[in-house]
């Protein structure tokens, strides 16, 4: 019933690839603080944004910028591909590019065994398959993927996310691609029309229940546990996704109505569909972006400032930084406390 108000919701809307482009952000930020990362989605945002030229590329921020890659990557290749083991050997190159852990085979399944938890294999919370039985495996995983008796899409995502977790196959990233491939799945098999849908947000609040019962599916294969509160999660997740983006439609609803109010020009209300689209810019940023004079861009932020909508962060005179807070903030709920909770260390 949630999952159905999403994707009706989504249908509707205006401007769908706005509330898309950051939903994907938001989702890279929660998936790689499982991972351990300190970063926020302001801080993705001010990277992307160009906003300390010059300055180092911070290593949570360069994990996160990497995840949205791999994101948009595999859901233009699924236009091409279905889910499947090359497409994930494709994605987890993208993902792991230049990134810690990028000297592990980025792109590779693994050669050597890996574990979660402890500080080797026999004392280690869970031993995947080594990689002589791995690769069996996989081709298990790979053929229930595209079994024309496989259950329902709903229920296929979450069989295939607890065993693709088991499988561990990589070296490194096997969490981020494993909540990557439950997107994947759900819009490649037409659950979703847009994929507005991630379960990060659901897996951080809830975290050691959901190792536990992944744990419980290997050790005592109680899959009922698992599936129930994998549901419960894509239920709580699909409520929220409705209620924020309801959120975001009054709030711009709103700030259009100020707009109309001060009689803005053609190139303020660009500028506004731009800080919608991505609520962190400069002057010269807007200018460039969207063929401005200076002058101009700079009359139309002076404006949103002055109604309230925007916001200077940097407190300087030059490189000043704008921020649409009040629709960020709306989108940064749940992503700011990051918890190291993954506890995989491969060999």
């Amino acid at each position: 019933m949630e999952l159905g108000r999403l994707d009706g919701i989504a249908r509707v809307i205006p401007n769908l690839s706005l509330f898309l482009y950051m939903y994907v952000r938001k989702e890279a930020v929660l998936s790689s603080q499982i991972e351990g990362t300190q970063s926020s989605l302001s801080d993705l945002l001010a990277h992307e944004a160009g906003s300390s030229p010059g300055a180092p590329v911070d290593a949570d921020v360069n994990e996160v910028s990497n995840y949205v890659a791999a994101m948009e990557h595999g859901l233009r290749r699924l236009k091409e591909l279905p889910v499947s083991l090359r497409l994930l050997r494709e994605i987890h190159g993208v993902l792991m590019k230049g990134a810690r852990g990028g000297e592990k085979s980025p792109g590779d399944f693994r050669r050597t065994q890996n574990w979660i938890g402890g500080s080797m294999p026999g004392n280690a919370r869970f031993v995947p398959p080594p990689p002589h039985e791995m690769h069996a495996a996989l081709n298990d995983f790979e053929r229930f993927l595209h079994a024309d008796s496989a259950p329902p899409p709903l229920i296929k995502a979450g069989l295939a996310h607890a065993q693709f977790e088991t499988i561990h196959p990589f070296l490194d990233g096997n969490g981020r691609m494993g909540r990557l491939l439950i997107t994947f799945l759900l819009v490649t098999d037409g659950v979703l029309g847009s994929p507005l849908l991630y379960l990060s947000l659901y897996l951080k609040k809830h975290r050691d229940t959901y190792y536990d019962l992944l744990q419980r599916v290997r050790t005592h294969g109680e899959w009922e546990e698992w599936m129930l509160f994998y549901l419960s999660g894509v239920a709580d997740v699909a409520a929220q996704a409705t209620e924020t983006i309801q959120k975001l439609l009054a709030l711009l609803d709103t700030d259009k109505q100020k707009l109309e109010s001060r009689k803005a020009s053609p190139a303020a209300r660009r500028v506004f569909e731009r800080f919608c689209r991505y609520p962190v810019s400069s002057i010269p940023g807007l200018a460039a972006e969207l063929e401005l004079t200076h002058p101009t861009a700079a009359k139309a932020v002076r404006l949103f400032v002055d109604e309230g909508i925007l916001v200077e962060t940097t407190g300087r005179q030059r490189d000043r930084v704008f921020v649409y807070e009040r629709y960020l903030r709306v989108l940064e709920e749940g992503t700011k406390d990051a918890v190291n909770v993954d506890g995989h260390r491969p060999a």
